[in-house]
């Protein structure tokens, strides 16, 4: 086991004088960060300085759109015209790309947030209008895919960058879409549980859903929810259980 894996954390989330989980001390643990833009989460004071200081800690940087719901954390679904799903994407990785401009970085990689990402785990054609949207805007850009769902299929078939993401936090139903955060089970809270799942799934190069079932896929990058109170935790337990065992860590894309 000594392939690499990246380990990213959702951050950025904060708006105004209301803070939203610990960036700073995640910032410490994980390799990629995966930051609000503005629409589910965020503003342009909180995005600016989370992407500074994540390019300062040597940590990549990935843009985190999602609906505009700040009200819902953007885990409510919400229907869009493909235009106005494009337009919406594109703006959001457009801010992403110019603040780490002018931070003196770079976006590496794209990641859908909520509600947005769970239906396009489910449906290959919003999958499609959002990914061909960032291409458009960044053809280099790696792709985050929900792995072994239709995300994974559509960027396949458009030939981009893309990594394999699990999920450490997050019970998963046996297509490999995630359990809805209504039922119980559905967020892990217990930090050994989450070091000791991943392992078993890097180890295997499988998704171990709720009902035992494995499902075969490739892992690239491991997701640890930064809004939960047992974040810091979750990502330290699972980095320590993954270097322990002989897996090391790296953010996306080339050094």
């Amino acid at each position: 086991m000594a392939r690499t894996v990246d380990l990213n954390a959702d951050m950025g989330e904060s708006f105004g004088d209301w803070t939203m989980g610990n960036d700073a001390a995640l910032l410490d643990v994980v390799t990629s960060a995966n930051i609000a833009c503005g629409f589910h989460a965020g503003d342009p004071d909180v995005m600016a300085r989370t992407i500074r200081l994540a390019h300062d800690k040597g940590v990549g940087i990935g843009a985190h759109p999602g609906f505009a719901d700040l009200q819902g954390f953007g885990r409510r679904r919400i229907s869009l015209a493909p235009d106005s799903l494009r337009n919406m994407i594109q703006y959001q990785l457009g801010a992403s790309l110019a603040m780490a401009r002018a931070a003196g970085s770079q976006v590496r990689h794209f990641k859908l947030h909520g509600a947005l990402s769970n239906m396009a785990s489910e449906d290959a054609d919003l999958a499609r209008i959002c990914y061909r949207a960032a291409l458009d805007v960044a053809p280099d850009i790696t792709i985050l895919v929900l792995a072994a769902t239709p995300m994974q299929q559509v960027a396949e078939d458009l030939g981009c960058n893309w990594a394999g993401e699990i999920f450490a936090d997050r019970a998963y139903n046996d297509d490999a879409t995630l359990v809805d955060r209504k039922l119980p089970g559905a967020v892990i809270h217990d930090a050994k549980i989450a070091a000791e799942r991943i392992l078993a799934m890097v180890s295997e190069n499988a998704i171990i859903a709720e009902s035992g079932k494995r499902i075969a896929t490739r892992v690239d990058t491991i997701c640890v929810h930064g809004d939960t109170t047992e974040a810091l935790q979750i990502a330290r337990a699972v980095r320590s259980k993954l270097e322990t065992n002989g897996v090391p860590l790296a953010r996306l894309g080339k050094p």
